[in-house]
């Protein structure tokens, strides 16, 4: 039908996302790239625990770590600003609600640099009762 409103799939942008050895008869589906379920990514979020998710939580200490580097060149209060609304919240937030990341590594990893970048942009060290 997509044919005949001048609609065509362009096949080099498509995927299928699929368990290794699964077998697929249609043709137009074979050409298709094929993805392992492991590495799916779907909007920036990856579908299930393993390498694309262990990308995306090392991508986002990546972000982080650059953030604090960059947020210590500018006036405490514009950073805090920056931390609170650009760095830490949305971007985790959406990968917390979009992937399997209950008791990945990389979640320890992620809350101490938010806490080193809090203490030294607010130059106090926080205990671990105040940072909870």
């Amino acid at each position: 039908m997509g044919q005949a409103l001048g609609l065509s799939l362009n096949v080099s942008k498509c995927e299928l996302i699929t368990e290794p050895g699964t077998v697929v008869c249609d043709p137009v589906l074979q050409s298709f790239k094929r993805v392992p379920v492991s590495e799916a990514v779907l909007p920036g979020a990856p579908l299930t625990e393993g390498p694309a998710l262990d990308l995306a939580w090392s991508e986002r200490c990546s972000d982080q770590t650059r953030a604090l580097e960059r947020l210590k060149l500018i006036a405490s209060q514009d950073a805090l600003i920056l931390l609170k609304a650009s760095f830490s919240a949305p971007r985790v937030q959406y990968l917390l609600r979009c992937s399997p990341s209950v008791g990945h590594t990389a979640l320890g990893s992620f809350d101490e640099l938010l806490r080193t970048a809090l203490s030294y942009l607010t130059n106090c060290d926080l205990s671990d009762s105040e940072w909870i």
